[in-house]
């Protein structure tokens, strides 16, 4: 049997140097906001930024289709900390990375950030208290870096690998096929007949901004709950007329995040008022070409996420036969379109499979904690941030039911104050401590009926009913628990750099 060894550090053992206290991986929408809470709530910390692209932005650099937008309104989209000062409250993608790279800039961020720099590898050792980080370069060149806390602003979907629907017969198409994820530069559509597959947000967006096209066709399988809004949101706009530009942003987002969550509960609670709601706009904008078949989901509203449309753009292109949905099941593509399973045939030159997104857990990152891989599968939730039993370690997993970044900016102020505790009492090591997970009982938080959801609950951490082994669905709740929440609460454990036992080789390979 193989012996161990189980001589310890004294008690006043340093952890390891490190090149920045905090590592933030992505610079997209929830890396950028924890350098800035960084900077506000923990400037004794240093920091760094890495980021596999050559852009900041994430989502908003890497999707380039026609019309990219926001889903949510950018009152609740945009940070806590930084007002929105457009006039559309649902922004395109370009003026969403404006309002990303200033900033950065405004705030001497960009410095910060290693372009190039894919992540590769964490691995944490208790014995030094610290990550180390590897990166790959385009080139395929590989350095490391090393921090006390690795914080993830990878988002939560798969950047090199969409769902793949797996059409049969696509070979056989002699047009293009096009996934939104992987636009073309410099795709010319101009006069062709384009068929969109999908009924969701890319989807709805692509197909009204496709003007230039002969005529555009959404191919749905099952129909999707749409909710009309204004693109400007007037209040807000009214109230920057007389209030000084944080206030009025201040207002807007309270009052954007009570309706959003008054009107998810009212889904759940009488799911068939807000059908007949629902179904009533669509009907007033349609008009005579409002069609029960393919506007009638068979499931309630907000089981699956709601589809946003921007002054109804999408019902518009309808009305100026511009665009149009049929609902039906794919039976193959061939040469000249896609055969449907009703015998109906869609002539097409341009195919957009806008089919969903592949979820990815920590940005694909190998993760080792001490030598042994993390399965994130066999881990819970603590506080919607961080995971049992793993140490210095947040990542960001958005809302489903509201905008991504409420959740990025409670969470930054919340491993904030980690760190605060950390520094006021002398400790290195932050760890949510779960002795035995057989004693908790698993719930799933994702009670989204949504495809991109379901294909992905194997890969995912585990969730319980109550807090706080919990990613949570409250914003709202949330946000009080977080920002007011004990942080040494008896199952963060705060501790020092320690030996860790390892078997001596010899005696290994005797084994």
């Amino acid at each position: 049997m193989a012996g161990t060894a189980t001589m310890e550090r004294p008690a006043d053992a340093k952890a390891a140097p490190v090149d920045q206290d905090v590592l933030i991986v992505g610079a997209g929408i929830s890396g950028i906001g924890m350098a800035v809470h960084l900077q506000m709530h923990s400037p004794d910390r240093s920091f760094g930024l890495v980021e596999r692209r050559e852009q900041l932005g994430g989502t908003w650099d890497l999707f380039r289709y026609p019309g990219i937008r926001s889903d949510s309104d950018m009152h609740t989209l945009g940070f806590v900390f930084e007002p929105w000062k457009h006039e559309k409250s649902i922004a395109d993608g370009p003026s969403i990375l404006e309002y990303l790279n200033r900033i950065v800039d405004e705030r001497h961020i960009r410095e910060r950030i290693r372009f190039d720099s894919k992540v590769v590898g964490a691995d944490w050792d208790s014995s030094a208290a610290r990550w180390t980080v590897t990166m790959e370069d385009s080139k395929g060149a590989r350095s490391t870096t090393t921090a006390r806390w690795l914080y993830l602003g990878s988002g939560y979907y798969d950047y090199d690998e969409p769902f793949d629907a797996q059409f049969a017969g696509r070979e056989n198409f002699q047009g293009q096929i096009i996934h939104p994820q992987f636009w073309p530069k410099d795709l010319d559509y101009k006069g062709k007949k384009v068929i969109v597959i999908g009924s969701g947000a890319t989807a709805v967006t692509i197909v009204p901004s496709m003007k230039e096209a002969a005529h555009v066709t959404m191919l749905q399988r099952t129909p999707t709950w749409y909710f009309i809004r204004p693109a400007k949101d007037g209040f807000a706009n009214f109230l920057r007329k007389f209030l000084p530009e944080g206030l009025a942003y201040k207002i807007t987002r309270f009052k954007n995040v009570r309706l959003q969550d008054i009107a998810f509960r009212r889904a759940r609670e009488k799911p068939e008022k807000v059908k007949e709601f629902l179904t009533k706009k669509l009907q007033e904008s349609l008009g005579d070409r409002y069609d029960a078949e393919a506007f009638t989901p068979p499931y309630n509203p907000w089981d699956q996420r709601l589809c946003l449309v921007p002054d109804a753009d999408f019902f518009e292109a309808m009305k100026a036969d511009k665009a149009s949905v049929v609902t039906d099941h794919i039976e193959e593509f061939d040469a000249t379109g896609i055969q449907l399973k009703s015998g109906k045939h869609l002539d097409a030159d341009i195919i957009v499979t806008a089919t969903g997104l592949k979820l990815a857990v920590a940005g694909k990152i190998p993760v080792r904690v001490d030598g042994a891989p993390v399965d994130w599968h066999d881990h819970f939730y603590y506080k919607a941030c961080m995971f049992s039993n793993v140490p210095n370690f947040s990542a960001v997993f958005g809302y489903l039911n509201a905008s991504w970044t409420l959740r990025a900016d409670i969470v930054s102020e919340y491993v904030c104050r980690v760190l605060n505790h950390m520094r006021d009492t002398g400790t290195t090591v932050a760890t949510p401590a779960l002795a035995d997970p057989s004693s908790l009982e698993e719930e799933n938080v994702f009670d989204f009926s949504s495809g991109y959801i379901q294909r992905s609950l194997h890969i995912m951490p585990k969730s319980t009913a109550q807090l706080p082994w919990r990613l949570s669905q409250n914003y709202v709740q949330d946000r009080i628990d977080m920002r007011t929440g004990a942080i040494a609460d008896g199952v963060l454990t705060f501790s020092n750099a320690r030996a860790v036992a390892s078997a001596p080789a010899e005696l290994e390979a005797a084994e």
